[in-house]
């Protein structure tokens, strides 16, 4: 099988490539350049798009004796990842940038390209596998490791393109096996740290960072009953769940501390209140994606059972969701968590599992609180 290697500079991507030259596969690396001034993003080992990694590619390319190419997607992902972050901020909603890189450079631009060049499959680094399912058609599952599973960001991906995803690392037990791997096979990568936070962001201060692309004007926080408690620097800079940074002088009648429960870009607003009014008991999710075979209940509206995660590396909670159509025909997923959640933002990814497969996601559109919407109705 020919296969396009994704090679980020990391230890897993490297690993991943090497097991699939083992396994037989006539393998070309690649490495993506996603800025044309790389100085700005990060440095060191905080990003996975720098200069230092393009080169740490290229020495695992050439450790493995297979070809390397830089391929220049920086005009794609400053359009697809890039300005989408920044426009959902401006809408006053939490964007997960590393699911629309997924979901749009490395297994839609990436993968497209690759399948024009006549590649069968792209390989990477990610903890998942892609599995039979009992009707013969492909399924996303967790990996073996629950600790580096990266299934969750996966979510995005669809039955076409799983057929062409290839994830070497699915059933490695632990990174430490696979660290100690690469220095076996005399990867250079083999003890660099991992990659983490949002590689466009050079310092890692994501409301300076916006401060810069956004227009924040002051305006006023109000508790949750509309009244003003303080001021803001700009509506859009907040996100759901977020305790430091509000500034308030005056505490609440209880004492205890405010958290953001809204954000109300079109107004400048953000609204704020205790812990508990965080808890949110129904989720609206638009943009759905099965990964894999749909459930036959999306085709009939009722409710199927499930397990929800909406952040990486979050909690995991059982729940019940089902399909319906939106106002404009297309269809959105209603979920139910089986306990209230917190922390719960419009705009993150709300991804659901069966057991260890990856049903599918959805982008939150709306997250419900019982208190508040009780309030509102009366």
């Amino acid at each position: 099988m020919k296969v396009l290697a994704a090679m980020s500079g990391g230890v897993d991507s490297a690993v991943a490539a090497a097991r699939a030259v083992e396994a037989g596969h006539d393998v070309v690396g690649v490495h993506l350049a996603l800025s044309r001034m790389p100085g700005t993003l990060r440095t060191g080992s905080r990003g996975c798009c720098t200069i230092e990694d393009a080169s740490d590619a290229w020495r695992a390319c050439e450790r493995l004796g297979i070809p390397f190419y830089t391929w220049d997607f920086s005009e794609r992902f400053a359009e697809d990842v890039v300005e989408d972050f920044v426009a959902e901020y401006a809408a006053g909603r939490t964007p997960n940038p590393c699911m629309r890189c997924n979901e749009r450079i490395k297994f839609a631009a990436l993968l497209e390209r690759a399948l024009e060049l006549g590649f069968d499959a792209v390989c990477t680094g990610h903890y998942a596998a892609v599995r039979p399912g009992p009707d013969g058609g492909l399924e996303l599952h967790r990996a073996a490791d629950d600790a580096k599973d990266q299934s969750y960001v996966l979510g995005v991906l669809t039955a076409d393109q799983l057929a062409h995803c290839l994830f070497p690392l699915a059933d490695t037990p632990s990174k430490e096996l696979v660290r100690a791997e690469a220095a076996e096979r005399g990867l250079s990568v083999a003890a660099k740290p991992d990659s983490h936070d949002i590689c466009f962001i050079p310092d890692g201060d994501t409301r300076g960072w916006l401060a810069e692309r956004i227009d924040l004007t002051p305006g006023p926080i109000v508790d949750a009953d509309g009244h003003a408690v303080g001021e803001h620097a700009g509506a859009q800079a907040f996100t759901v769940g977020q305790r430091k940074g509000l500034a308030i002088g005056r505490p609440a009648p209880d004492g205890r501390p405010r958290f953001v429960l809204e954000v109300r870009p079109k107004e400048n607003t953000v609204v704020v209140g205790g812990r508990e009014l965080l808890d949110v008991d129904r989720i609206s999710g638009i943009r759905p994606t099965w990964a894999g075979a749909a459930l036959p209940e999306a085709r009939t509206g009722e409710w199927f059972d499930c397990a929800l995660q909406f952040r990486a590396h979050g909690e995991i909670v059982d729940a019940r969701a089902r399909q319906l159509e939106d106002e404009a025909g297309g269809p959105r997923w209603e979920i139910e968590p089986a306990r209230a959640l917190r922390g719960v933002a419009p705009g993150q990814t709300a991804v659901l599992y069966r057991g260890t497969r990856v049903l599918g996601q959805a982008t939150i559109d709306t997250a419900r609180n019982a208190r508040l919407a009780a309030g509102s109705d009366a």
